[in-house]
């Protein structure tokens, strides 16, 4: 985990281990449904829906649950109507907290969150209060090779500019509105694109002293254990 602190990243790839898997399908159906509504059903025009339908089989999320997300969302597959919410706020030791939700009721979410906020010592703030800390960018992971030296050459005349190595791949960090281009960019030259994905990257990240980043990282968790709760950012040093 290179850099911009997302919690969700780290949290659902142990889930997957922890027996939690339906809760992962569930999390990742409901951003399918979300796009599919957005943008429509296809995933040739949809780049937003195209992104998550990638991370869904990353997970190994089988194809009939992807459909009849798909399906939910152009209004084929009935249930509530799903909606998207962002909600920000200070957590312990005052890191701040950027929570993407998909939700059926926004009352409801914003409520839960509000109240786990306030239960870990902390403050669910208003729009803008913790956003100016994060810039929305687009990251992109790359399968890394025994040669990364070479890789990042080859990622670097494609007009990476923001790029490290992370965890024996390579991350990169570019402007959102280039994100699906570049993605298109790396597959064209035969590298393995492992993640693409849309971001709130911290301008800074903090160090808490372990006593009080061990509350952090528990407030996280049980944030990101909750139903509603899509993708988690913090600027909190993991």
């Amino acid at each position: 985990m290179s850099g911009h602190s997302k919690w969700s990243t780290i949290k659902h790839k142990k889930a997957l281990l922890d027996n939690r898997r339906g809760q992962v399908f569930t999390k990742l159906a409901k951003g399918i449904s979300v796009a599919a509504k957005e943008g429509g059903a296809d995933l040739e025009t949809n780049f937003k829906l195209r992104l998550v339908v990638e991370k869904a089989k990353q997970f190994n999320m089988p194809k009939k649950n992807i459909d009849r997300a798909i399906e939910k969302g152009a209004g084929l597959g009935g249930g509530d109507e799903l909606l998207e919410a962002l909600y920000e706020g200070y957590g312990p030791g005052k890191i701040a907290v950027m929570v993407e939700v998909v939700t059926d009721n926004k009352n409801r979410a914003v409520s839960e969150i509000k109240k786990m906020f306030e239960k870990n010592g902390g403050v669910m703030g208003q729009p803008g209060s913790v956003g100016f800390l994060f810039k929305r960018i687009g990251r992109i992971l790359v399968k890394g090779t025994d040669n990364k030296e070479e890789q990042m050459l080859k990622l670097i005349d494609l007009g990476a500019e923001d790029i490290e190595e992370a965890e024996g791949d390579i991350e990169i960090l570019i402007e959102s509105r280039l994100l699906g281009e570049m993605k298109n960019k790396i597959e064209e030259a035969k590298l393995t694109v492992k993640e693409a994905e849309l971001i709130y990257h911290p301008s800074n990240l903090i160090d808490l002293d372990e006593n009080i980043k061990a509350k952090a990282i528990d407030f996280l968790k049980k944030l990101d254990e909750m139903d509603d709760v899509q993708n988690i950012f913090t600027n909190l040093n993991l």
